[in-house]
């Protein structure tokens, strides 16, 4: 059975390929005539949690009491390739099968398709060279709309250079005060939704200026712990939960928790549907806008064009924001989390769904602001990315009665 491997970069016309693909008029792969292919993505899961919501029609969960969108990404991939599986199809396009799960999920997932892929054929479609299934040894890549045979899989990958950001990171406009050692503290944090708990007896202690990556398989709380934090949960009340010098419920509004924070994950970027350029889109990271609505002051314009210069994007500062490659977007709305120079940066997953050269050079600046600021980060990722130098890593651990946490080495 031949499988195949396309490597896609940002710049590539995926959309176009797929459909070509599966109307079988990609002559390349030399597929034979008459055969019948689906898609396995999210795109293709979210068509299906759609028809569930609108109509309560399951398909792929068929014999579940659970609903589709309640499952774990890994549950959700399991249910659409069983699905596909039984379905009389002679290849499946996998489209960045990965994306989106933890290393248990993902190791399960490769077993899975190893199994299946001596009785059907798989075409992998690829952003990052880590993911590649072990059984395929077959090649391309494409490049906008060509494609291409790769005969050297070791020529498509990005270099480990020197850092594409020259020079020092820009001064504060208005550097936040903050006379307290200790940023974040959880003690015996526990945390129930009804019966079911998610976290328990949990304890972080998070200090100005480190650097934290925050790990732990799909459902282990990662998402509730970020959400306390950033004052948005309510099951932080009540408990020992301390932000930025102050015990949750003291007297604090949301808004005094949030100036404090820059926060950017890809879902964002969704909101921004306005016409705006990307110095706009800087500058409103400034007012924690989502846009920018009033004239910017001299001194908030020659910050952002300090930015845009050390992203290399300030040649682009005119240009809209959703004309932007997807890997110069998560530069933007990196940057623009962190302009204003917050005590906490969160990056929650902002690797995901990048090519290898994309996630390269976004390494490289969460590095940088790490390094060179007295911002807090934490950086939130599935997967361990090439590069990342945080100082520790806080990972959580999934048991029957909730994930517990341990700062782990990170040599």
């Amino acid at each position: 059975m031949k499988h195949w491997a396309i490597f896609i970069t940002n710049d590539s016309n995926k959309s176009k390929f797929v459909h070509n693909l599966l109307a079988g008029t990609v002559s390349e792969l030399e597929l034979p005539k008459g055969y019948k292919g689906a898609l396995f993505s999210k795109l293709a899961l979210e068509r299906f949690m759609d028809e569930e919501d609108r109509h309560g029609t399951k398909i792929i969960n068929q014999g579940t009491q659970q609903s589709l969108r309640t499952m774990s990404s890994g549950e959700q991939k399991k249910a659409l390739l069983n699905y596909l599986f039984e379905k009389d199809y002679d290849f499946i396009v996998l489209d960045n099968p990965f994306d989106n799960l933890d290393i248990g999920s993902q190791e399960k997932l490769t077993k899975t398709l190893e199994a299946r892929s001596k009785h059907i054929m798989l075409v992998q479609i690829i952003s990052r060279k880590d993911d590649l299934l072990p059984f395929i040894d077959n090649f391309m890549s494409l490049n906008k709309d060509e494609l291409s045979i790769i005969h050297e899989l070791e020529k498509i990958f990005p270099s480990k250079g020197d850092s594409y950001f020259a020079g020092g990171i820009p001064r504060a406009l208005s550097p936040i005060e903050f006379n307290y050692g200790t940023l974040i503290q959880l003690k015996d944090v526990t945390v129930k939704f009804g019966d079911r708990i998610v976290l328990q007896n949990l304890n972080w202690t998070i200090k100005k200026g480190e650097f934290w990556q925050l790990v732990g398989k799909n459902g282990s709380g990662k998402t509730t712990i970020l959400s306390m934090i950033t004052g948005e949960n309510p099951k932080g009340y009540g408990q020992d939960l301390f932000l930025f010098g102050k015990k949750k419920g003291s007297g604090e509004s949301i808004w005094d928790i949030k100036k404090n924070i820059g926060y950017f994950t890809p879902a964002m970027t969704d909101k921004f549907t306005g016409y705006h350029t990307i110095e706009n889109m800087l500058i409103s990271g400034l007012n924690d806008s989502i846009g920018l609505y009033v004239k910017p002051t001299e001194s908030q314009l020659r910050v952002a064009k300090e930015w845009l210069q050390l992203i290399n994007l300030w040649e682009k500062k005119d240009t809209l924001f959703h004309d932007l490659s997807a890997g110069q977007k998560r530069l933007v709305m990196t940057t623009r989390a962190m302009i204003k120079h917050p005590l906490l940066l969160i990056l929650d997953e902002p690797t995901a769904g990048l090519d290898d050269a994309s996630a390269k050079l976004l390494v490289d600046l969460v590095n940088k602001v790490a390094r060179e600021s007295d911002t807090t980060t934490i950086f939130v990722s599935h997967r361990k990315e090439p590069g990342l130098n945080p100082d520790f890593i806080y990972e959580l651990h999934m048991h029957e009665n909730g994930s517990t946490g341990r700062i782990v080495s990170t040599l």
